[in-house]
């Protein structure tokens, strides 16, 4: 009996979760979402391309659906959700969402993303969202003393893709 109330607890979790990334997918452009790029410091290419290897990040996959099996039948792509927890002083290194838009949700923690939009550094705070489009390059690290948990929802194009 307690794993299947372990078992329904989790599952209950993670459809909460996925609630939360489809209304933020939904209501798009008209949410607000703290922790994003002041209006005033959105510029592009404000920020050059850093070289650092990722540190103390754990990536884990949670879920995917190959979308060419279902109705919306877009070959070669891949919705899936997955789960980061970046130890304090931890990087995810630089990369593009050129071919990969995503939604974040900073679940426990606080983190610093550097974008390439942004000319100042954006800080993500627990119960934060964050989108990332097609105009965004960045890196995040995690300047403090906490471990940081992060929920990323992604649309993966090249299913050999290693960037983060």
């Amino acid at each position: 009996m307690l794993n299947r109330n372990t078992t329904a607890r989790g599952l209950g979790r993670k459809l909460m979760l996925a609630g939360i990334l489809a209304a933020a997918t939904i209501a798009g452009p008209t949410l607000a979402f703290a922790g994003g790029c002041p209006s005033d410091k959105f510029k592009a290419d404000v920020r050059a391309p850093v070289a650092h290897a990722a540190k103390g990040v754990t990536d884990t996959v949670l879920a995917a659906i190959d979308l060419a099996k279902e109705p919306a039948k877009i070959a070669g792509r891949q919705l899936r959700l997955r789960k980061l927890v970046i130890e304090p002083g931890g990087i995810v290194p630089w990369h593009s969402h050129g071919d990969r838009p995503a939604i974040i949700y900073i679940a426990d923690g606080e983190i610093v993303e550097y974008a390439s939009n942004c000319a100042v550094p954006i800080v993500h705070k627990a119960g934060d969202v964050a989108r990332e489009t097609s105009g965004t390059s960045h890196w995040w690290q995690n300047n403090g003393t906490k471990t940081v948990i992060l929920f990323s929802s992604d649309i993966l194009h090249d299913q050999h893709d290693k960037h983060m």
